[in-house]
């Protein structure tokens, strides 16, 4: 029996999923494919669990990580808390949520060794929620940074020399500055020194103009690239409690 896995999104060109669990198949030489399922609403979602009756596992992206979750049997803690869902496992006939961004960025952060180091999160969606958890789980003290009060501690207009200075690590969560997107956070980036630290949870490009800023200034820079195979990673190990 070839197990089906496979990604929902809207707009799935430039995934790196497919490409990614393809390669691993054929490493571990697994009898398994997996499939792209671009759906223009998530009320399709469930005519794609019933037509594929060998649907082990399900990566989630743009704009249905929150939307699928009524859809979901049930859904871990993290999710419980996040209220953001990026791995589906389908198991006994049940459907079970889970977010492993979490993992994926906590270990992706930790091998940074920045140990209790003050983070600014600049936005406060989806992404975002997942780094908020981490940091909560470390212990870490972070402010949020948003463009309306309302949303964040911060808005990016009162970021300033004093600000980076006492919050040296900088995680951008936001889609901005990824490809074709030629965009960044709009920061007093004049005031950043060798003393920061820039994450971007952007992987494509792998330096995007946020972390170039960075550079110009000798601050330490990392790029969502390991985030993203350690989640992958971490959906795989999920995907394999199936007993068939």
């Amino acid at each position: 029996m070839t197990k089906v896995y496979g990604i929902i999104g809207r707009s799935l060109g430039h995934s790196f999923s497919p490409e990614f669990f393809a390669s691993k198949f054929k490493k571990i030489r697994a009898d398994a494919v997996y499939r792209k399922f671009e759906i223009g609403s998530i009320e399709k979602f469930s005519s794609i669990v019933s037509a594929e009756p060998n649907l082990v596992g399900l990566n989630v992206t743009i704009p249905y990580k929150k939307e699928i979750i009524p859809y979901l049997d049930a859904v871990s803690d993290e999710v419980k808390t996040i209220g953001a869902v990026n791995t589906v496992l389908l198991k006994s006939g049940k459907l079970y949520g889970y977010n492993t961004d979490v993992v994926g960025f906590k270990k992706s952060f930790q091998s940074l060794n920045l140990g209790k180091t003050k983070c600014l999160v600049l936005g406060t969606g989806g992404a975002a929620q997942s780094v908020y958890f981490v940091l909560d789980q470390l212990g870490i003290e972070y402010q949020k940074v948003s463009r309306g009060k309302s949303l964040g501690d911060l808005t990016y207009k009162e970021l300033d020399k004093d600000i980076l200075n006492r919050f040296p690590c900088i995680i951008n969560t936001t889609p901005l500055g990824m490809a074709p997107n030629k965009g960044k956070p709009d920061l007093p980036y004049r005031f950043l020194s060798e003393k920061n630290t820039l994450v971007d949870l952007v992987y494509q490009p792998r330096v995007t103009p946020f972390l170039e800023e960075g550079l110009r200034r000798g601050t330490r820079i990392k790029n969502g690239f390991e985030m993203l195979i350690s989640q992958a990673e971490a959906s795989w190990e999920i995907w394999q409690t199936v007993d068939n």
